[in-house]
This record gives C-alpha cells, sequence and structure tokens, in this order.
C-alpha cells in the first residue's frame, strides 16, 4: 500500500477533485509554497477558473509539460480525511459520483473571495454636547458590556432605539464605528450553566447519553419518548457532555422545526446562540459557519440535512431529532437518508448519534431490536402532563342522519368542551367530496381495490 504524502511542495503533482461533473481527479501541479492533503484550491479547468480539493497524489500518467499548475491555496482549513471518507463512501453507498457529493460539502458561497467587512460599533472618549433618554440608553448598553462591540442592527435592538441615534453619536465621537471582518467566531457556550431539573426518567436517559458522548467512541442511541416527555431537555445534556470534552455537536432538525423558539431554548441552555445552517441563512452567514465550522469556532449547529456535510474539526455528538420525519429524505440531486448518513459520518469519526422520536422509524426500531443500537425509553410527560384519553366511537351504534358525519355522542363531547371555555379540534381525513363512504349497518368502509384509499362520493 503507497502511503499519500500529507504535505506536497511546489511542482509535485496532486490529484484534485472538483464539483464539475467529470467522474474523477485531474492532474495538476502544487503551486508555489506547496500545499497540504485536503486543501481547497483554485485551479483551471480550460478557459475556466474552479474550486476543487487536493484529494491525493497525482496519477502522473501522461505528458507531464501538459500538466498545469495549482493557482493558489484558498484561505480555508483544508478537508480532514474524516470528511474526505465519508464523502467517499458516502458516494459507494448512495451510487453518486464524487463530483455531485463534494459539491454537497462545499455550499458555502465565495469560497475564494476576500474577507468581506462589516460595520461595528463601540463606545468612543467623547460624551455627547446634549444627552437624551435615547442616547443615554445606546452608552448605558455599551457600559453593560465592556469592551465588545455590536453591529448597527445589535445595538439598535438592545438599547431599544432607532439607528439615526447611534449614527447621531458617531458623529460626536461617543461612539467609535470600525470594519471588522463579517467571518468572526461564534461566542463560546458554557456547558456548565443549569439546567431545568430532570425527572428521574429523564435523568436516567440523559446519563446513557452522556457516559456515551463521554467515551470518544462511536455508538447509535434511539431516544424514544412519548410526546411530551422531554426528550429534547435529554440531548441536550448530551451536548452539554459534548461541549465538556471539548467536542462539536450537530443537532439535525426538520426544517419546519427549525424555529426561534428552539434557538432561543439552546441559548438559554448553553448562554450563546447556535450556529444556524438552513436553507433560510444568508449567503454571508453561510460562508461565515462553514469557515467557523472547520476551524472549531462554532461548538454547536442547529440544522436541516444539509449541515451533515459540514467540515467540522471535532465531531463528537449527531443528534437526529424526530429521526422519522420524511424530510431527512433528499429525493433529488443526490438522493441519501440524512438518518442513515448521521450513522455513517458519526461511525467514521468515532461520534455519538441520538435518534429522537416519539414513533420511531421501522428501521432504527429494528435496528435496535437486533442491538445494534442501543434504546432509551421516557414512558411518562413532563411535569403536570399527562396522556390524554382516548376512545373509539361506534357508528353502527350511532343514529346518525344521511346528511350528518359528526357523531351525536363526539358532539356531547365538543359541547362539553365549549361550555367549560374550551377548545376542540376536529382531524377530517378528506378526500372528495365526503370523509368516508361507509356502510350503515355493518360499518364497512368502501375501499380502492388495487390499494389501501377509501371510495368517497
Amino acid at each position: 500500500m503507497v502511503n499519500t504524502p500529507e504535505f506536497f511542495h511546489q511542482g509535485d503533482l496532486v490529484a484534485v477533485l472538483t464539483t464539475q461533473p467529470l467522474g474523477r481527479a485531474l492532474d495538476y501541479k502544487a503551486p508555489e509554497g506547496g500545499c497540504h492533503m485536503g486543501a481547497f484550491v483554485e485551479v483551471p479547468l480550460g478557459p475556466r477558473k474552479v474550486i476543487g480539493v487536493v484529494w491525493g497524489a497525482g496519477q502522473g500518467d501522461y505528458d507531464r509539460a501538459k500538466i498545469r499548475s495549482v493557482i493558489r491555496v484558498l484561505d480555508a482549513a483544508p478537508m480532514r480525511e474524516e470528511l474526505r471518507s465519508f464523502l467517499t463512501r458516502a458516494a459507494a453507498y448512495t451510487l453518486t459520483p464524487m463530483p455531485a457529493m463534494l459539491r454537497l460539502a462545499t455550499r458555502a458561497p465565495g469560497l475564494g473571495d476576500p474577507p468581506s467587512m462589516r460595520k461595528i460599533y463601540r463606545r468612543g472618549t467623547s460624551d455627547p454636547d446634549r444627552m437624551t433618554d435615547a442616547r443615554c440608553r445606546v452608552l448605558e448598553t455599551l457600559a453593560e458590556y465592556g469592551d465588545l462591540s455590536f453591529t448597527l442592527k445589535e445595538l439598535a435592538e438592545m438599547s431599544g432605539v432607532t439607528s439615526s441615534v447611534i449614527k447621531g453619536l458617531v458623529v460626536q465621537d461617543a461612539v467609535i464605528e470600525q470594519d471588522s471582518p463579517r467571518d468572526v467566531p461564534f461566542m463560546r457556550m458554557d456547558p456548565s450553566l443549569p439546567s431545568k431539573e430532570l425527572t428521574e426518567d429523564q435523568a436516567s436517559a440523559s446519563a446513557v447519553l452522556a457516559n456515551g458522548v463521554a467515551s470518544e467512541k462511536y455508538g447509535t442511541t434511539l431516544l424514544r419518548g412519548v410526546t411530551g416527555s422531554g426528550k429534547t431537555e435529554v440531548y441536550l445534556e448530551a451536548v452539554a457532555a459534548a461541549l465538556k470534552s471539548g467536542r462539536q455537536a450537530l443537532v439535525l432538525l426538520p426544517e419546519i422545526a427549525l424555529t426561534e423558539q428552539f434557538l432561543h431554548r439552546v441559548q438559554a441552555r448553553f448562554g450563546a446562540k447556535p450556529a444556524e445552517w438552513h436553507s433560510g441563512a444568508t449567503m454571508t452567514e453561510r460562508r461565515r459557519i462553514w469557515r467557523m465550522v472547520g476551524q472549531g469556532q462554532a461548538q454547536v449547529v442547529i440544522g436541516a440535512r444539509s449541515a451533515l456535510f459540514l467540515p467540522f474539526q471535532n465531531l463528537g455528538l449527531i443528534v437526529v431529532d424526530e429521526e422519522h420525519d420524511t424530510s431527512y429524505k433528499q429525493e433529488e440531486g443526490v438522493l441519501y437518508n440524512a438518518r442513515d448518513m448521521a450513522v455513517l459520518r458519526a461511525s467514521i469519526c468515532g461520534a455519538q448519534v441520538v435518534l429522537a422520536s416519539a414513533t420511531p422509524s421501522l428501521e432504527s426500531w429494528v435496528n435496535a431490536e437486533a442491538g445494534k443500537y442501543t434504546r432509551v425509553e421516557l414512558t411518562s410527560r413532563f411535569g403536570p402532563a399527562v396522556m390524554p384519553q382516548m376512545g373509539a366511537i361506534d357508528m353502527r351504534s350511532e343514529g346518525l342522519p344521511s346528511d350528518k358525519w359528526v357523531s351525536p355522542t363526539l358532539r356531547a363531547e365538543v359541547d362539553k368542551r365549549l361550555e367549560r371555555g374550551e377548545q376542540a379540534m376536529l382531524f377530517i381525513n378528506r378526500r372528495g367530496y365526503a370523509p368516508v363512504t361507509l356502510c350503515r349497518a355493518c360499518g364497512h368502509q368502501i375501499g380502492c381495490d388495487d390499494c389501501d384509499a377509501r371510495m368517497v362520493e
């Protein structure tokens, strides 16, 4: 077996994998100053310049005089061997060309661009000639946070003033305006901050997850809990364990569940907002997250399925919340299930996976039954909440007119709730113009002969 060098000197042949649909890596000469294995580089391809990754030593199986040189090495952390292995194995598993897989891992715009700048504001050396309530609030906010600087929007929101107030203070040198790079590290999170008081079941489950993270070995745990059992608080304790060990954590959520409420919940637990990776993030923010994750300056990432392909420096935990959700399946371009890819990536980098769900997918349940996954159960709801009473109404015994579909029993129960000042919600499984066509005598539902759909009027 030939050992591939970790560094290539100027003029050495390197194989560069690009995102262009070529099906293989291309040979180039290492640039002046050399380049590392996994380095992000800009290379010529015909008349164009494209971004690629140094994937190994070049083959050199044709005229060396025709081999062109790498234009430059980009200012980004090299792709780690773990991520390159993950992309290679994922491509083989999903029957995807490598350039398409690499495209998933480089979804950050402007990787080859110089760092962009932004305006930040901090306390100046002078006092304004006239003090107003609005100006006083701005100066008090800056004094409260010491030497910290803020963007115009942040400072205006924290002080409860308009941007014109801050601009007026800049003119009088009471506030200093400076240029600062946009790609700045995320605030450090504090895993030692107190969490919510856990129930006995939650404490037992969180201990299992935390011990798995502390082992720094691969393992997958199926966290099954009834709705309202507090699964989020349990896996946040696993996130805290990852942070305490100096490793990064990734929490995958269905796109629809990526809400400000969840992000504030994470911020309240660890004292800082996590990085957000989803389709709604701006191009500037995506580039910042991509760079900071690769440098280890983003400890926790909350994201949709594509966050799985970020270049983590030291990934120790992957949480797949609502792991049964179908939105984890990508059904165009590269076809993959983020739940399965999370298990694959964790197995390569020695991380723990937590699959959380009240209704686990069949695949995860079978793996847990077979002993491949550890299974942790939360059987009771958190706090005073209790499981609802459930009952079925036998429509055969209801005196239901032919033009009605709400039975007297159901209507009586709804009326009781309304009399108490409560609300009622009715879900209608409806196709066509009627909920369902059924026999009033025996209750038989008329269905399709070729599938399980019910026939309607």
